[in-house]
């Protein structure tokens, strides 16, 4: 008898519990909760891909909001990113010729709020001359990052570099007027990656070029009074380019990349004659 009345009262306390959630839910829903897009890492594990960038009484759930300007690269896209051995200069001849830095890096501009963070390359006609021509990947490289970011960026690539001893660096294309490569490309030294632009109009046409010792994908600003982890864009170009013979050479990557499209276009082209098989034959 006393183990009837000890059921009947559980019961009848766990009723009482559902009942007062459900009375608490129906007067105050839970928060919506951000999708998941990811589980690759701890950062995508419960919010979307980006850098948390805070939350406010508006955040739906108070969840932070996430800028996809502002990402970790995780195991697998370190993976995937090329060797760089050799940089060269992103714009003019092969070599960088018929080019001038207009403000190289670490150049003070204190109404900019500190020193520049790259290189200010343009062509040697000054101002717009340089509009639209073409820009090239610096090193053998993977897309990790294009887009139309804001106005005082315009158009943006940053590439992902392996470098031989290990660590990884980012070079950052800026107020491009044209971008040519997919997000997730890989391309090799020399490849054309878009055109020079003028941020949307915000500035005389130029190239404004950075090197990061890097594994994260970050925007920042062009200008401030910590290095951080930027580098001399012309010194690192300088000390990954050999001298003689050797710097004639072109990208193996490069002749790689054309022997695959070379055998995806044969096999397209040999298909070609089966084509009217699949869709009836008039004839």
């Amino acid at each position: 008898m006393l183990r009837r009345h000890y059921n009947l009262s559980v019961l009848g306390l766990l009723l009482l519990g559902g009942a007062m959630v459900g009375l608490a839910l129906r007067h105050d829903p839970l928060p919506p909760i951000a999708k998941v897009h990811s589980l690759r890492n701890w950062q995508t594990a419960d919010a979307p891909d980006g850098y948390p960038v805070g939350a406010t009484a508006d955040s739906p759930g108070r969840i932070p909001g996430f800028d996809v300007r502002f990402r970790l690269l995780d195991a697998p896209e370190r993976f995937q990113l090329p060797p760089a051995p050799r940089f060269d200069q992103p714009l003019g001849s092969e070599f960088g010729a018929l080019v001038y830095n207009a403000q190289p890096f670490g150049s003070p501009n204190e109404r900019r709020g500190g020193n520049h963070t790259g290189d200010d390359l343009n062509g040697i006609g000054g101002m717009d001359t340089d509009l639209g021509d073409p820009v090239y990947a610096a090193a053998n490289g993977r897309v990790l990052f294009a887009g139309d970011v804001a106005a005082g960026w315009g158009k943006v690539i940053i590439l992902g570099h392996r470098m031989p001893a290990g660590d990884f660096l980012h070079s950052m294309y800026a107020h491009l007027h044209r971008i040519d490569v997919p997000l997730g490309a890989v391309v090799s030294r020399g490849d054309r990656i878009g055109t020079v632009g003028t941020a949307g109009g915000h500035f005389p046409a130029h190239l404004h070029f950075e090197v990061r010792a890097s594994d994260s994908i970050d925007l920042g600003a062009g200008y401030t009074r910590f290095a951080s982890n930027r580098l001399d864009p012309t010194g690192t170009v300088r000390a990954h380019q050999p001298e003689g013979p050797a710097a004639l050479a072109p990208p193996p990557l490069a002749i790689a990349i054309a022997e695959e499209r070379g055998w995806e276009n044969r096999l397209i082209l040999e298909g070609a004659d089966k084509v009217p098989a699949l869709f009836g034959d008039d004839k």
